[in-house]
């Protein structure tokens, strides 16, 4: 009989949780259950456009990981107060997207607290008509992965910033991320419970339910191969930002009563063509541009050390390099 492994996982990287994720997706022979949060991170569904989905200043004055996840849906924000659940399961041909079933034990301990917890047509969890859940699955073969959050006790007008992009800037066919009023389980409850009782109690629910269920640690070799995972994968730039579909960015600014327009050609990441509008650069100008970022990453550090060449001394007698950047991002 195939086991259920229950994993109240230690780790509040989200490089790693998500490594861990799909390392079980691929490498498991029982069917699995996670608890995990993460530290304030930002995760990303599979096809969207990292940059339009994100306040890039604010990620950046906050220290704020963009980690990219395997299934779609919408962009999340995950803090301390964010409990996450993860089902990884075997599922007959054509019986595997279920997202009722993999919710259902969710919502059941929601109503045992008890709190007055729904679900509506979305599977999105509601307390009082709000989010306080919202869900997405990915699908491998027979297996999959169906993850949600729990919002016990996040900090709600962090999330509001941290994913309030200026998505006008951007044309692609990305899937855009739907907002939607959220609030917190804490507020609910009618006992004085903790995040970590609120966890544990959840832990100890699904193991009590399933008589398959089993308490599980990781081995040494489990977690060696889910961190090299990590480090390949989650933790780089190419996945997390340069996997998003193609697009076009356009941006605007007034210099000097001068209009500077540019439009920026972005596939698989990298900037494969540059057009201005207007006539604050001179051709000598645009030159230097192409000539200096076209096939690098649309990626401040990249544009930072392109700026750094010898060629663009003359244009940043014309335009700071704050101002280029401004500019491109």
């Amino acid at each position: 009989m195939r086991k259920l492994l229950c994993i109240n996982s230690s780790f509040d990287d989200p490089c790693l949780n998500l490594a861990t994720e799909e390392y079980l997706l691929k490498n498991a022979e029982h069917d699995v259950f996670m608890l995990y949060i993460n530290a304030p991170s930002i995760i990303i569904g599979k096809h969207q456009n990292s940059l339009s989905e994100i306040n890039l200043d604010y990620v950046e004055k906050n220290k704020l990981k963009v980690v990219r996840r395997l299934s779609g849906g919408g962009t999340v924000y995950h803090d301390l107060g964010n409990i996450n659940y993860s089902w990884i399961m075997h599922a007959e041909q054509g019986k595997i997207i279920d997202f009722k079933k993999y919710t259902d034990d969710i919502l059941a301990y929601l109503q045992s607290l008890p709190v007055d917890a729904t679900r509506n047509k979305n599977n999105d969890l509601l307390i009082d008509g709000k989010k306080v859940s919202g869900n997405a699955e990915h699908v491998l073969k027979n297996k999959l992965i169906h993850h949600g959050t729990l919002l016990f006790s996040s900090e709600l007008n962090k999330l509001n910033d941290a994913i309030k992009p200026d998505s006008s800037k951007f044309e692609d066919k990305s899937v855009q991320s739907k907002r939607s009023r959220v609030t917190n389980i804490v507020h609910y409850l009618s006992n004085d419970l903790s995040k970590n009782q609120f966890r544990n109690n959840l832990f100890n629910f699904i193991l009590k339910k399933y008589n398959n269920a089993v308490e599980y640690q990781l081995t040494t070799q489990e977690l060696k191969s889910i961190k090299q995972l990590a480090t390949e994968k989650y933790r780089t730039w190419e996945w997390n930002f340069g996997y998003s579909p193609n697009y076009l960015f356009k941006k605007e600014l007034e210099i000097n009563n001068n209009k500077v327009s540019i439009s920026l050609f972005i596939k698989k990441g990298l900037i494969s063509n540059i057009e201005f509008i207007g006539n604050f650069f001179t051709e000598k100008d645009i030159r230097i541009f192409k000539g200096t970022l076209l096939g690098i990453q649309h990626r401040k550090t990249e544009i930072k050390n392109a700026l750094k060449t010898k060629q663009f001394k003359g244009v940043l007698n014309k335009l700071s390099e704050e101002k280029v950047l401004e500019l491109f991002f």
